[in-house]
């Protein structure tokens, strides 16, 4: 079987959210329709993941050829109290093994550059030209990404 691997980064507060949801939907919609199985992978830190989040969740419902991970820079209190409830919204929730060693300042940027080497195409909502989100994208532009932006 052949494994889509797609990667979400955004910025913490989305603009204009109603068209970014428009504009998600279509886009996972068209990878779920076209591929043969998918994995997600995203974090959980600001409204566009949790965006990304809710609109797999609805666009997936009726496709079975998708698989969503959650992944965390190192062990976060919420988590770590709550692993059940994690589970019923993602199909797994991993700890990025390369940044939880690290300092919790670059450990965001370490998990972010892991889960770029690990997928075929980025999905970014991109509104301005600064923050970690935009350096993501950029480091997946010169490891030559395929990159949507929603944003």
């Amino acid at each position: 079987m052949n494994i889509y691997t797609v990667s979400f980064f955004g910025h913490r507060t989305v603009e204009n959210i109603s068209k970014v949801e428009r504009r998600l939907v279509d886009v996972i919609s068209r990878i779920v329709e076209s591929k043969d199985y998918v994995k997600f992978l995203f974090g959980n830190d600001g409204e566009f993941d949790w965006l990304v989040s809710s609109v797999i969740s609805r666009v997936t419902y009726k496709h079975h050829n998708s698989y969503t991970v959650l992944v965390l820079p190192y062990m976060k209190a919420g988590y770590r109290d709550n692993k059940d409830n994690y589970l019923l919204f993602y199909n797994e929730v991993e700890i990025c093994e390369e940044s939880s060693s690290a300092y919790f300042k670059s450990a965001f940027r370490i998990r972010n550059r892991n889960m770029v080497d690990r997928s075929d195409l980025i999905v970014s909502c991109i509104q301005h030209k600064s923050g970690g989100a935009y350096q993501t994208v950029q480091y997946a532009r010169k490891q030559n990404r395929k990159i949507i932006n929603v944003g």
